[in-house]
């Protein structure tokens, strides 16, 4: 077993320039926007102008980017291929569209997943005039290639009381028949989220060859057992090696996690 901490300080911060992704200049002295640039993305892996081949994936996780986006900003339509891409949503609301005609916007909670497969085009935006929108991307590599593009998704109120004090498992591997998630993907793969309270304690148990990368999103958890004795703060992130059994308590504010859990 093994647990290496990702503390927030060795993740890649990108603050492109908004003409990139079609949006206008940066809105200086607005009183709405938290961040002087209309994006900045956290990047766990090598991604765009960050090229590390050190740090390229974990497993078949190949990204996971923590955006933030002012508001009325957004990515532009921009295509995609021969991935699986899982979106969780931590703050505001995400619109999404695509070219196979899909569009909506999903609050907090939620997550979205496009096979890109063959390929497809898709815009996502954040369309609040005064709120910022924060979401977590992450791109998994497929278990095939050549699969047909499609487009799913959970609303973050349908999971709301599972995923307090609990893990709630959002997404599984569409193989996978034993397991009902509101996510299905083309790749042995699931991810938890859960929304602790202050001083409350779940268990993380990862068996042997298996392995999962934890993120906390908001608030702290100390991480203890097998040996392992970590605290986590927002953004900090772990890579997790079974076999191995954790417990996980959150801080004096709470606190927000995810994890994605693979094949070791």
């Amino acid at each position: 077993m093994s647990f290496r901490k990702v503390p927030d300080s060795a993740l890649f911060v990108s603050e492109p320039n908004p003409m990139w992704f079609g949006n206008g200049a940066n809105e200086k002295g607005n009183p709405t926007w938290t961040n002087q640039n209309w994006l900045k993305s956290r990047f766990h892996f090598s991604f765009a102008e960050y090229t590390n081949p050190s740090n390229s994936n974990f497993g078949v996780l190949r990204v996971m980017n923590d955006d933030l986006v002012q508001p009325a900003r957004g990515f532009g339509e921009h295509p995609h291929r021969e991935m699986e891409i899982c979106t969780y949503v931590v703050e505001g609301d995400l619109t999404h569209q695509d070219s196979m005609g899909n569009g909506e916007s999903l609050g907090r909670g939620s997550i979205q997943f496009m096979t890109a497969g063959t390929g497809v085009m898709h815009q996502e935006h954040n369309k609040n005039p005064k709120s910022p929108l924060r979401f977590i991307q992450m791109w998994i590599v497929p278990a095939s290639r050549g699969l047909k593009p499609n487009y799913g998704s959970m609303r973050g109120d349908e999971m709301k009381a599972a995923r307090q004090n609990a893990w709630a498992h959002m997404v599984s591997d569409v193989k996978d028949s034993a397991v009902t998630t509101p996510v299905k993907i083309n790749q042995d793969v699931n991810m938890y989220a859960t929304e602790l309270e202050a001083s409350k304690s779940l268990p993380l148990k990862i068996n042997a060859n298996r392995q999962a990368y934890v993120l906390c999103i908001e608030g702290s958890i100390d991480v203890s057992g097998d040996s392992v004795q970590e605290r986590l703060a927002q953004h900090d992130a772990a890579e997790v090696v079974g076999a191995v059994d954790l417990q996980v308590t959150a801080g004096p504010k709470g606190a927000h996690l995810l994890y994605v859990e693979m094949k070791g």
